[in-house]
């Protein structure tokens, strides 16, 4: 995209460098705006959708991103900054965060500096969940350590939210990043982040959202047992 005047380009308003990942809701691309590095995300359509509701499907999911990201960092939250929208055509273009991701950075670092951080991650889950906000893919695959501390990306799947079910998924889906990355020192972070959980939204529901997640996972036991058995 770039602004052309007199025949002349102008200045380069967004460049696109190289696709990055593909999911089944976007496309994400790493490239510039303005000249800053850039994540942009394009929202694709789908075929097997009516038109006219993929349209309003597309435009609401990218107008709601952008505005939760916007409130996460009013909150406190270290997240990329939103560098543009475009709602009709599914376009978000986030601020790139350079640093190394969670899942990656945990396995080398002592317990006490892993603790701090993981601590961290929960009173950014906290603070999201105080402010009717459920961040939808609360992995360590989702969090970014950087020279200016920790930062949550990927709130594609967020949403507006105070039910205790989807305040327990998003604490559980932490929990089961730990274990399938650092699964032996997974009791020992969660207790770390549940410390850092508890501090911003109080030993009640902190209780609350603790034992809706055990509950979560006996479900999935049960299942699981289930089809083992059928």
């Amino acid at each position: 995209m770039v602004v052309i005047e007199n025949g002349k380009i102008k200045q380069e308003v967004l460049r696109v460098d190289k696709e990055i990942a593909r999911g089944a809701e976007a496309y994400i691309y790493k490239g510039s705006f303005l000249g800053i590095p850039c994540i942009i995300k394009l929202r694709t359509q789908k075929s097997y959708r009516h038109p006219v509701l993929d349209s309003k499907i597309i435009r609401d999911r990218t107008i709601r991103e952008a505005k939760i990201i916007i409130s996460a960092r009013r909150i406190g939250i270290k997240a990329p900054a939103v560098l543009f929208v475009d709602p009709d055509l599914g376009v978000l273009v986030l601020e790139y965060i350079k640093g190394r991701l969670l899942k990656d950075l945990l396995k080398n670092l002592d317990d006490e500096e892993a603790c701090k951080i993981a601590s961290t991650a929960g009173s950014y889950a906290a603070l999201l969940h105080t402010n009717g906000i459920v961040h939808g893919d609360l992995t360590t695959s989702n969090m970014i350590y950087t020279d200016h501390g920790l930062f949550l990306v990927d709130f594609g799947l967020s949403d507006y939210s105070n039910d205790l079910e989807d305040l327990g998924v998003d604490v559980h889906l932490f929990l089961r990043s730990l274990e399938s990355t650092l699964w032996r020192r997974a009791s020992m972070l969660y207790e770390c982040f549940l410390k850092g959980y508890q501090e911003i939204i109080g030993k009640d529901q902190a209780f609350k959202v603790k034992e809706k997640v055990r509950e979560i996972r006996l479900r999935g036991r049960y299942i699981a047992e289930r089809r083992m058995r059928s």
